[in-house]
C-alpha cells in the first residue's frame, strides 16, 4: 500500500507534531547560526580585538565557550526532559534560548560574548533530546528516520534562511537588532507548543487522534510494555554500562564536530576566499576600475552559504527516506540503518577537493561543501534514530544527551584546533592551508565513526530489561 493511502486510512496526526518539532529546530539555528554570518562585522568592530591572526584565536574561544555549556547542559537536559516530560522540558529549553540569543545585543568584546553563548548553548542543548524523544514518542520505527530527517532539516532551513536577512537588518539597524530579532522569534513557537502538543495516550482520550493510527505508532512489538514504563527514570550509570549508548557516544564525537566547524567557519572561509581572490586580482591588474563582483571566481558568500545548506535539506529528507525504503523492501532494521549510514559516509570524503578547487571558483568549494553537509544531515538523521533502535522510549532523551555532550566535547576539541591551527597560518599569510587541514579531518571522519559503531554494535541489539 502506498504511503499515501496508508495516511488516509490511519490518520497523520502525528506529522503535525513532526512540523512543530521542525520549526523548533528551524528556530534553534535561527539563534545558533547568527555569530558565524556575523563575523565579519564583529571583527571589524574590534569585538574579538584588533589583531587579525589574534581574532580567529578569540573568535574560537566564543565558540567554544558555546560548545562547553552545550556539553554541560546536554549532561542535564536529557535527564531532565525524561524527568519533567517532553512538553515542559521542550518549552522551558525554548525559552531560555530565546532569551540568551536576545541577550546577545549586550555584549560589548570577546568576554561577554562568550557568557551569552555559554547562556544560549546551555540552554540549546534541551533542543535535540526533546526533538528526539518526541519523534520516539509519536513514530514507528520504520517512519522515525524519516521524520527525524523532516525536523532535522530545520537545521537547514534556519542556515538558509539567516544569510539572507541577518546580514541586511546588521547593515541597516546594526548587529545588536539581528540577534534580538531572531531571538523574538522564538517565542511565538510556544504558543504553538502548549495549545497542540501532548502525549498520543492523551490526543486518543481527546479524540483528536484515532485509535488507528494510536496502534500504528505503538506498533512495533518490542516496544509494547514502553508505553506502561515511559515515565520509570535510568540512570546515567546504568546507560554507560552499555556498548549501545557508547556506539551513540563514539558516533557523535566524531562526526559532530564537522557540522560545528562549517556552522561557525564557513561564512569566513567563504568570505576569506573572496578577499584572497580580490587581493591577487587586483595585485596583477593594479589599473582595473570595477567592482569586487566583477572579478572572476568572487561569490555573494551569503548567498553560497544559502546554497550549502539548500543542498544540505535535500541530504536530510533524503536520509530518512532511504533507510525506510530498505525496511520496506523486506530489510532488517538494523541492515538498512547501517548500509544508509556506511553509503552517506562517503559522499563527504568530496570535501577534501575543497581548497582546491576553491583555488579555480569558489563556487567549486561550495558546491563539495554542499554534498558533505547534505550527507551530515543524512547520516545524522540515522545516528538519532540508532537510540529509539537500540533503547525503550523511557531512556530515549538521556541517550540523546549523552551522545549530545559527545559531539559538544568533539566540537570543543576542533574550535581549538580550528583556531590555532587559523591563528598560526593566518600569520603566515597562508589561511587557506589551515583550512586544508581542516577539511580532512571533515572528510574522514564518517568512515571512522562508522566502523567504530560497526565494531561496539554489529545487529545494534536492543537493550532490554533496562
Amino acid at each position: 500500500m502506498a504511503a499515501s493511502s496508508i495516511t488516509e486510512t490511519i490518520g497523520k496526526y502525528r506529522w503535525t507534531i513532526c512540523a512543530l518539532v521542525f520549526f523548533a529546530t528551524t528556530v534553534n539555528y535561527f539563534d545558533r547560526n547568527v555569530l558565524g554570518l556575523l563575523k565579519p562585522i564583529l571583527s571589524d568592530e574590534g569585538i574579538f580585538g584588533t589583531d587579525k591572526a589574534n581574532q580567529e584565536l578569540y573568535y574560537s574561544w566564543v565558540v567554544m565557550s558555546f560548545q562547553i555549556s552545550y556539553a554541560i547542559g546536554m549532561t542535564i537536559a536529557g535527564r531532565f526532559i525524561d524527568w519533567i516530560g517532553t512538553k515542559k522540558g521542550y518549552a522551558y529549553s525554548l525559552l531560555g534560548w530565546s532569551f540568551a540569543a536576545i541577550g546577545h545585543a549586550l555584549a560589548h568584546n570577546a568576554f561577554t560574548f562568550g557568557i551569552w553563548r555559554a547562556a544560549l548553548g546551555f540552554t540549546e542543548a534541551g533542543n535535540f533530546p526533546a526533538a528526539n524523544k518526541t519523534i520516539a514518542e509519536w513514530f514507528p520505527k520504520k517512519e522515525r528516520a524519516f521524520a527525524t530527517g523532516i525536523y532535522n532539516s530545520g537545521t537547514n532551513i534556519g542556515a538558509i534562511i539567516t544569510p539572507l536577512f541577518v546580514p541586511w537588518i546588521a547593515m541597516q539597524w546594526g548587529w545588536k537588532w539581528a540577534f534580538i530579532f531572531v531571538g523574538a522569534i522564538g517565542l511565538s513557537w510556544l504558543f504553538f507548543w502548549n495549545r497542540i502538543y501532548s502525549s498520543p495516550e492523551q490526543k486518543l482520550k481527546d479524540g483528536k487522534l484515532s485509535q488507528e493510527e494510536y496502534d500504528f505508532i505503538h506498533s512495533d512489538l518490542d516496544e509494547k510494555a514502553d508505553v506502561e514504563k515511559a515515565t520509570e527514570k535510568v540512570s546515567w550509570t546504568k546507560l554507560l554500562t552499555y556498548r549501545q549508548t557508547w556506539s551513540f557516544f563514539l558516533g557523535k564525537f566524531l562526526t559532530d564536530p564537522v557540522w560545528w566547524f562549517y556552522l561557525f567557519w564557513l561564512p569566513a572561509f567563504l568570505s576569506g576566499e573572496n578577499a584572497r581572490k580580490i587581493e591577487q586580482f587586483r595585485a596583477l591588474n593594479p589599473n582595473f576600475t570595477g567592482n569586487n563582483s566583477d572579478i572572476p571566481g568572487v561569490i555573494t558568500w551569503t548567498l553560497a552559504v544559502a546554497v550549502v545548506y539548500t543542498i544540505s535539506t535535500i541530504g536530510s529528507v533524503y536520509g530518512g527516506w532511504l533507510p525506510k525504503k530498505f525496511i520496506n523492501g523486506g530489510m532488517a532494521t538494523y541492515k538498512a540503518r547501517k548500509l544508509s549510514m556506511f553509503i552517506y559516509a562517503l559522499f563527504p570524503l568530496t570535501v577534501l577537493l575543497a581548497s582546491w578547487l576553491g583555488k579555480f571558483n569558489t563556487w567549486y568549494a561550495v558546491l563539495v561543501i554542499g554534498l558533505a553537509c547534505a550527507a551530515h544531515q543524512a547520516w545524522s538523521a540515522n545516528i538519532f534514530t540508532t537510540v529509539s533502535d537500540m533503547f525503550p522510549k523511557k531512556a530515549v532523551a538521556s541517550v540523546t544527551g549523552i551522545g549530545g555532550m559527545a559531539g559538544a566535547l568533539g566540537g570543543i576539541l576542533v574550535a581549538q584546533a580550528a583556531g590555532l591551527l587559523l591563528k598560526h597560518f593566518t600569520a603566515l599569510g597562508r589561511i587557506e592551508a589551515g583550512y586544508s587541514m581542516l577539511f580532512i579531518y571533515c572528510g574522514v571522519a564518517y568512515v571512522g565513526a562508522w566502523i567504530v559503531m560497526h565494531f561496539l554494535v554489529p545487529s545494534m541489539k536492543r537493550v532490554e530489561n533496562l
